[in-house]
């Protein structure tokens, strides 16, 4: 009995040992080159979805600098990728944010979406633009937005609205438009504007 006991208790060490010698070992593997702590990559913040073959990446919409919100009647820039996984092109033939924009505009009316290829809607000029903000918009809030396809059909995201700060600095808001000059009548030129008082004609010299 106490050979049988000597000889587990030797045993149990040998384990015990086995294992901690082990751990320094497994613990230096996870800390090398391609441990998958060093793989880790950030999720991006902006939205995600799919209809049919149509994969939307990472859309979101640029809100103001530094926190401050977008002002009521002002447009917003959307950026986002869309890829078209299938044999044939699609477009993107409009869009809308009920409740939060009064139109969104298409640059060019629509935009094509190649066979078995991503298009990087990032600008630096915005290609989908929201117009005419119904109210506020701050940064960290969701804009649902409704994109049409030719092919794929329709597809509803909750976009967030980021910052123009940081990561986001580099992309841009909407150009301004244009409008008529302060005072300026519609219509009206540069080019000087004849009298509507006809000129007196010269007496005849008797």
């Amino acid at each position: 009995m106490i050979g049988s006991r000597s000889g587990s208790t030797l045993q149990r060490r040998l384990l015990i040992g086995a294992v901690a010698v082990l751990i320094p070992v497994l613990a230096g593997c996870e800390a090398g080159n391609n441990a998958p702590t060093l793989e880790f990559h950030p999720a991006a913040n902006g939205a995600y979805d799919t209809a049919a073959s149509i994969s939307v990446i990472d859309a979101f919409i640029l809100g103001g600098p530094d926190d401050t919100p977008l002002a009521p009647g002002s447009s917003a820039s959307m950026f986002l990728t869309v890829y078209n996984g299938a044999s044939s092109a699609d477009k993107l033939v409009s869009a809308a944010a009920p409740g939060t924009a009064g139109s969104v505009q298409l640059t060019g009316g629509s935009l094509t979406i190649p066979a078995q290829a991503s298009t990087d809607l990032a600008g630096p000029v915005p290609k989908v633009v929201l117009q005419d903000l119904t109210s506020a918009l701050p940064s960290g809030h969701t804009v649902p937005v409704v994109l049409t396809f030719q092919n794929a059909g329709v597809m509803t995201l909750s976009v967030p609205v980021e910052a123009q700060s940081a990561y986001y600095s580099s992309y841009s808001p909407p150009p301004p438009s244009a409008s008529p000059g302060k005072g300026a009548k519609p219509g009206a030129s540069g080019a000087a504007t004849p009298s509507a008082t006809p000129s007196a004609k010269a007496s005849p010299t008797p």
